[in-house]
């Protein structure tokens, strides 16, 4: 059994604490929070574990062998380097980091001390996504066109973080799984209408190698919740509603055809495709049980997970182009 602490009981930490505790490879042994009231309904909910306030109680001793860290971005960057340095493998809530050197020295410490560094992209482990990915990668969308997402609803507005930090996070790690090309440059335009410092509603635009371009729409403004990407391909075009409860992946054989004629300079022929849609059934496992699972696995393999270290760090550095890009009310800002 691998011996983990989780630190941060707030929004996200109550479900890695659920995944934890029921997973056969882990031992949730201590939680950490400075709120007493979530201490104390943690402690109603896992009386095996320790609970204390002050993160360095689980980093003191060898009586843990990784932390989960669910906390705000702006404390990652020090408790995780923490963590490794006191020998524990880590699992990192996303964003990474806000910096990209901080990303960069985590991956460089978690390398040094041989430790698993695992960012927590939980849409990646999603069976719709692993779904879409194995569709791309047989060929079947045929050459990549663009990805275009929409993630909206009413809140929860983040106190550290803008909207792109928060919800794009999610497709820019969703995009680097099933796009791995290299992206050139980032143009984002929002505004802080609330005068708060906080940006809520921003559209995102990062231009890629092979003319691929993405559109991201991302907001805490939005009378209705909506979680929908459409993925297109010189062949077919899926559509990704993680809103549906059963149909989430549907993959239409519809596309265009451009037909250059003798006139081709002035003229080009477009015929529309239209063909069937189907709906691939797709694996319900619980995407954080399948985390967690993999989780373990890198723990006592020594394998790259998934969304290792890199993978989060490609996702810092778009999100902190995308602040420079909104700070130039959306002049592109390309990426190295």
């Amino acid at each position: 059994m691998i011996k983990i602490g989780l630190i941060g009981f707030g929004y996200w930490g109550p479900n890695l604490a659920r995944n934890f505790n029921a997973s056969s490879h882990f031992k949730l042994s201590a939680i950490c929070d400075f709120s007493e009231d979530r201490l104390k309904k943690a402690a109603r909910l896992y009386p095996q574990a320790k609970m204390v306030a002050n993160p360095d109680d689980l980093f003191n001793g060898n009586n843990l062998d990784a932390i989960a860290i669910a906390t705000p971005v702006s404390t990652h960057y020090a408790l995780a380097k923490k963590a490794l340095q006191t020998g524990k493998h880590v699992w990192l809530e996303k964003p990474m980091t806000d910096n990209v050197k901080l990303a960069e020295n985590l991956i460089e410490l978690a390398e040094k001390q041989g430790k698993t560094l695992l960012v927590d992209h939980t849409f990646v482990y999603t069976g719709a996504v692993r779904k879409i990915k194995e569709i791309m990668d047989s060929g079947g969308l045929g050459d990549m066109i663009y990805y275009d997402s929409t993630r909206v609803n009413l809140g929860l507005f983040q106190q550290d973080v803008n909207v792109v930090w928060d919800l794009a996070a999610h497709d820019i790690s969703i995009m680097n799984y099933l796009m791995p090309v290299k992206k050139l440059s980032v143009s984002a335009t929002g505004s802080d209408f609330y005068r708060n410092g906080i940006v809520p509603k921003a559209l995102l635009t990062v231009y890629m190698e092979n003319n691929i371009t993405a559109h991201i729409n991302v907001s805490w403004m939005s009378p209705v919740k909506i979680r929908q990407t459409l993925i297109g391909g010189t062949s077919k075009m899926v559509l990704y509603n993680d809103n549906e409860p059963s149909e989430k992946v549907k993959v239409y054989d519809k596309g265009v055809d451009l037909t250059p004629t003798k006139e081709e300079l002035y003229h080009i022929n477009v015929q529309y495709r239209v063909g069937d849609m189907y709906a691939p059934k797709i694996d319900d496992t619980e995407a954080l049980k399948m985390e967690t699972d993999h989780f373990a696995d890198c723990i006592q393999t020594g394998e790259k997970p998934l969304t290792d270290g890199i993978a989060g760090l490609e996702v810092v550095k778009v999100l902190v182009a995308s602040k420079k890009s909104l700070e130039k009310q959306g002049s592109p800002v390309h990426l190295t």
